[in-house]
């Protein structure tokens, strides 16, 4: 063999077939889950299908506390200020969660809003037919009564809103970095203003 060249000794026998992620079950595994869906949707008629109402609730720490999402259940705090009992709760859709304390007014009004509003919704089928209790529905409600299929009263992000404005000649001929030195330079001189101030009054006193 011509030249300082590597010997040839390719390992080509490595039964890469063995090692091949293969992924034929993922369409039975959809059949599957929708039926599961379905069967679901059925045994826990006429609850809505996405299951209890849950709370709006912030992020935690600095990164994500601007964002709202969905909580684990709601306070007894908010429960009791939207008159519903904390073991009532559990039976009728609602999340509770004793654990959750309320620290903002905001948060603790927009949750008791919430219960309201689907306290207004709610229809309540009785446990025995043709036994109606107190707090019940009525059978004309009862008849035209439907499941909720997927997301109920979803959780919305409002968007801040832009005011457009005219530009003015005094905002063209405003000179912001100016402004920022000299405000900078006021800061700085703050401390030996007073003390020259102070010590001018000494002197008239005098």
């Amino acid at each position: 063999m011509k030249h300082n060249n590597v010997i040839p000794n390719g390992h080509f026998k490595k039964h890469w077939q063995n090692y091949v992620r293969t992924w034929f079950n993922q369409p039975a595994r959809k059949t599957r889950r929708r039926v599961a869906r379905q069967k679901k949707a059925v045994k826990i008629f006429p609850r809505p299908t996405a299951g209890p109402l849950r709370p709006v609730v912030h992020g935690q720490t600095l990164k994500y506390n601007m964002k709202v999402r969905a909580g684990r259940g709601f306070s007894l705090e908010e429960l009791k200020a939207a008159g519903i009992p904390k073991k009532l709760a559990p039976t009728i859709g609602i999340s509770v969660d004793h654990r959750r304390r309320n620290r903002s007014l905001e948060g603790l009004q927009t949750n008791v809003q919430r219960l309201k509003t689907y306290k207004a919704k709610l229809v309540v089928f009785p446990r025995r037919a043709r036994k109606f209790k107190a707090g019940d529905s009525t059978p004309e409600e009862l008849a035209t009564a439907t499941q909720v299929q997927g997301a109920y009263m979803p959780i919305e992000v409002e968007k801040p809103s832009v005011d457009i404005i005219k530009v003015t000649d005094e905002m063209k001929s405003f000179n912001a970095y100016s402004k920022l030195r000299v405000e900078r330079m006021n800061a700085r001189h703050v401390g030996a203003r007073m003390k020259k101030a102070a010590e001018a009054e000494k002197e008239e006193k005098k």
